[in-house]
């Protein structure tokens, strides 16, 4: 039997594992006996916490949406402007661990996993509208809700694409790369939308007017 107090403990080891064991892997190939072994407990014992693999596949996904969004919390309470809170979105989606090799690997296993699993896909699906919405916040004071949705979808698609960009390890960019693009990226369209909003609308000239209205 296991030790009163212990499951706590065992749960998240063994989710830790599964996550290095994907990782290792590059796929969710990986059996059940492979991630006990990662976390240094028998296979029945991980069976006794989750049941099947496919459950603590999905307790691991869950695992990362907690973290990424605990920390995107914390970060959007120490953001004192609009355009702070997209930036603070955007480093959170790049930081040290949400970079670590196996993670990366996890998240395109993941990915190529919701092609196959309902479960799976509702909680990718959960993940791209808590970024849309965390990106929303910064840039809906910023421009009209048509532009700030435009503009967070495209940010959105950057940070995920180079998380993909991730796993090309001929051609890795780094963290400050990963957030500069984005930065540009946002930075880029916010300046194109004021632009236009203050550009004056062109007037006709009187011979112009005079030339219509002689028609």
């Amino acid at each position: 039997m296991p030790k009163i107090g212990m499951e706590p403990i065992r749960r998240k080891a063994l989710v830790d594992a599964a996550l290095k064991a994907i990782g290792h892997h590059g796929s969710l190939s990986v059996t059940m006996s492979e991630i006990a072994r990662e976390a240094g407990v028998s296979a029945a014992l991980a069976h006794h916490y989750f049941g099947s693999k496919d459950q603590l596949l999905i307790e691991t996904i869950r695992s990362l949406l907690r973290h990424l969004r605990a920390d995107a919390g914390l970060a959007l309470a120490r953001a004192e402007t609009p355009r702070a809170r997209v930036s603070a979105v955007i480093r959170v989606s790049f930081q040290a661990d949400q970079f670590a090799p196996e993670v990366v690997a996890a998240w395109l296993a993941f990915y190529s996993e919701a092609q196959r699993s309902e479960a799976v896909r509702r909680l990718l699906a959960l993940y791209a509208r808590r970024l849309h919405s965390n990106l929303m916040s910064g840039l809906t004071p910023l421009c009209s809700p048509l532009d700030a949705g435009r503009i967070a979808d495209g940010a959105a698609a950057m940070i995920d694409g180079l998380y993909i960009r991730q796993s090309l390890k001929s051609a890795p960019l780094s963290i400050e790369a990963s957030v500069a693009l984005v930065e540009d990226y946002v930075t880029g369209q916010l300046q194109a939308v004021t632009a236009e909003t203050i550009a004056p609308h062109p007037t006709l000239s009187p011979q112009a007017g005079r030339g219509r209205g002689d028609r």
